[in-house]
Order: C-alpha cells, then sequence, then structure tokens
C-alpha cells in the first residue's frame, strides 16, 4: 500500500478560532472564508452566538456582524483548550458575568498560566480549571514576560490588552504560534511587534476593531499526517495545496527535512497576512534526529507524529523538552508511548519526552483516549503492517479533521 495523489486538508484550526473571536469583537460585517467547522471550531462558533454575535453559514464562509458588548452567558468550551484561554482574556475587560465550562478532559487542563497574569491586570477571575467564572472589570496594562512558549497565553493577555489602559507588553523570549499578533491588525488593532535583545516584544494599545475578511488556508497540523505518511510509506507521493507555511507552524516539517525526507515546496504566495503554499513529500530513507529547547513549539502538536516516524528512520532519535505533552487532550507523553509500544515500536517515556529505535510495527488493539492528534497518529501507524489493528475512539479524529479516514482512503494506492 502507498500513498499518492493531491489534498486540500481542512482549513486551519487556530486561525479559525482567532478569526471568530474578533469577527464577534469587531463593529460591522466579518467574513471568514474557508472555515474549520470541526468539533472544536464549533465550540467557538456556538459562543460567539450565545454572547450576543449574529452569524450566517454560507457554503465555505461564516458571515459575522460584530456585538458592542458581550451578554452575560454560560458558555460551554467542550474540549478546545484555545477557545476557553482565549475567551478568558477577551471577556475579562466587559462587564458582565460568564461561566465558562467544558468537557471532562478541558475541565482537568490547567488555567493558571492565564488566569495568573490577568489578574495581576485587575481581571476577576474565580478558579484555575474549569468552571472557571468571569466578572468583568476595569483592566490596567501589564509587561509581561512569558515563562513558558505560549501562543494561547499570549494570545489571551493581548486580548485583555484590547481593554486595559495604558500599553500592554508581552515578551517572548521563546517563539510560540504568532496568529493572533498577525490577524489583529488586519481588524484595525493598535499593535506592533520588535526584538529587543534577542527578545520578540509585542505591544498592544487600546483598540476598538472593525469588521474585516480573513481567507483561512490549509492547516499545517492536519497536512502534517499526510507528510508523515508519504515519508515512511513505500512508493508514496503527496501533494498537500494552499497549507500555511507560517513558521512558527511548520517545525514538523523542517524536522522532516532534517531527517532527509524528499520534500518540496512550491507555489508560495501571501493570502492576507500568511504564507501559504503546496507541499511535496515523498518516500525517503530517513535519519534519527533529537528534537529540543526552541524547535519544540513550532511542533508541539506534530510530537506524538513524530514519535510514529522516527521508529522508521535508521537510528534513534530523542525528544526532550517537551513536558507541556503531558498536559494537552491527554498525557501525550503516556498515552503514545503506551499505544505505538502495542504496535511494536521501541519507544521509552521520559519526563519530558520520549526516546524512539528504529522499529518494524505489528497488528494490535490501541485506543485514542478521545485524543484527535493520537486517533489520527495511530490511523497512519496502521498502515505500516499487513496485520489487523484496531482503533478504538478512531471517531476522535472528527474534533479537527471531520473526513480523515475517507481522505485518507482516497490517497491509498495498492502496490501492484
Amino acid at each position: 500500500m502507498s500513498l499518492n495523489g493531491s489534498i486540500r486538508v481542512p482549513s486551519d484550526k487556530s486561525i479559525t478560532h482567532r478569526a471568530l473571536l474578533f469577527g464577534m469583537m469587531a463593529s460591522g460585517t466579518t467574513r471568514v472564508r474557508h472555515p474549520l467547522l470541526g468539533a472544536d471550531c464549533r465550540s467557538t462558533l456556538e459562543v460567539i452566538r450565545l454572547l450576543g454575535a449574529d452569524v450566517e453559514e454560507q457554503r465555505e464562509e461564516l458571515i459575522i456582524t460584530g456585538i458592542e458588548s458581550p451578554q452575560s452567558a454560560r458558555l460551554d468550551c467542550g474540549n478546545s483548550g484555545t477557545t476557553m484561554r482565549l475567551l478568558i482574556g477577551l471577556l475579562s475587560g466587559y462587564n458582565g458575568s460568564f461561566e465558562l465550562v467544558g468537557d471532562d478532559s478541558l475541565s482537568k487542563r490547567p488555567m493558571r498560566r492565564v488566569t495568573a497574569p490577568l489578574r495581576e491586570m485587575g481581571a476577576h477571575v474565580k478558579g484555575d480549571q474549569a468552571p472557571l467564572f468571569i466578572e468583568g472589570a476595569m483592566l490596567q496594562s501589564i509587561d509581561y514576560t512569558l515563562p513558558v512558549a505560549s501562543a494561547q497565553v499570549k494570545s489571551a493577555i493581548l486580548l485583555a490588552g484590547l481593554r486595559a489602559s495604558g500599553t500592554t507588553i508581552v515578551r517572548e523570549p521563546m517563539l510560540s504560534r504568532d496568529h493572533t499578533e498577525r490577524m489583529l491588525p488586519l481588524f484595525g488593532a493598535k499593535l506592533s511587534v520588535e526584538v529587543e535583545k534577542g527578545e520578540r516584544v509585542i505591544r498592544v494599545d487600546p483598540s476598538r476593531l472593525i469588521g474585516a475578511t480573513v481567507n483561512v488556508p490549509a492547516d499545517p497540523s492536519s497536512a502534517a499526517f499526510f507528510w508523515a505518511g508519504a515519508s515512511i510509506v513505500s512508493g508514496s507521493s503527496v501533494t498537500t495545496t494552499d497549507v500555511c507555511l507560517n513558521e512558527t507552524r511548520i517545525g514538523f516539517l523542517r524536522t522532516l527535512e532534517r531527517m532527509g525526507a524528499n520534500v518540496v515546496i512550491s507555489n508560495e504566495r501571501l493570502v492576507g497576512e500568511e504564507i501559504v503554499g503546496d507541499v511535496t513529500v515523498k518516500t525517503s530513507v530517513l535519519s534519527g534526529t533529537v528534537v529540543e529547547k526552541d524547535m519544540i513549539p513550532s511542533q508541539i502538536d506534530e510530537l506524538p507524529l513524530f514519535a510514529l516516524v522516527a521508529s522508521q528512520a535508521n537510528s534513534p532519535s530523542v525528544v526532550k523538552d517537551a513536558a507541556e505533552l503531558r498536559v494537552k487532550e491527554t498525557d501525550r507523553i503516556d498515552s503514545v508511548v503506551s499505544q505505538l509500544r502495542k504496535l511494536g515500536v521501541d519507544i521509552v517515556g521520559t519526563e519530558d519526552g520520549f526516546i524512539v529505535n528504529p522499529s518494524r510495527l505489528h497488528g494490535g488493539s490501541v485506543t485514542t483516549y478521545g485524543d484527535h492528534r493520537l486517533s489520527m497518529m495511530l490511523q497512519i501507524a496502521a498502515l505500516m503492517t499487513d496485520e489487523f489493528v484496531h482503533i478504538e475512539e478512531i471517531e476522535a479524529s472528527d474534533v479537527s479533521y471531520p473526513r480523515f479516514r475517507q481522505d485518507l482512503q482516497r490517497v491509498q494506492r495498492k502496490i501492484e
């Protein structure tokens, strides 16, 4: 079995979340073209409706009529950490009472890294795990250095800064996803980004957002599964089109290149504030590598997938400095190690990552623990053996990629 063909994976989850939230805050009309409407982004969509925004769903486009001020509400964020963390910052500076709840998984995820700096700004937030209770308050600006690379913490502070007095400053020693600071100026926010003494410094002043048009490119975190499959499944060549090539998002692709993967990027162009292009990956002989330090933030979501790819390299690989994996939808270190071992992968978990040795996969019964990225990784793993692989809760992939199973089947070809 090989993987061959061209595919446009679903649109970017991070960009869709932000376009919806910013559109709700903006006066006038916002158009979100080619949005992702998987379960997580649906949570954000329903939240902005509950807060008072009018959303018209058309084919391949959402038309949002923004609101002056959100109405008090109980907001169910489902399984979406992005929805919850960005909302904490967004709502803290508005009048009203808001309760943020989530499913069992989200309710266990830590929120203190967001609530602590917001409380320094004067936010009235009760709780450090869901359910969270927010009473709108007058906010003061803050000069805050991020202790860990986190786009969600950064975004929450910047969104609060839109309603705070004075200039809010976020200092970023290690670069994380920068979609928020790219997109906010499109909506009219007074925001600047500079590099000072090796730190990336983002400043935002109080701003009223104005409706804008956002074209959402394809999600590199979803495309990554096809890049991985093409690189390790014999005789494969897959092209993913219209993919967001923001450097803060394609660390996994850069890691594949470092391992010796055959990667060709073409048709690069600017769409809005994001670089977009087509990526073709062909089967290659891969060498093991180390993923660590400032490589981690740009591929944090793809590290479970890296574990699978690393098992097909000709030498060992190591991931370290990735303790953040333990507070994702699942403990992604323990879950990845336990499930890949069931399929024959020689992998050992560490406190902040794992060590993977060259392995030959076999069949078995595995579970996704309801984690969408684990589901997709295991579906790629199943292609590496002729034996049967049973995946429990395979439908978890619908959270970010509702048609993943169908698309994967579409590019599969039998080797004659």
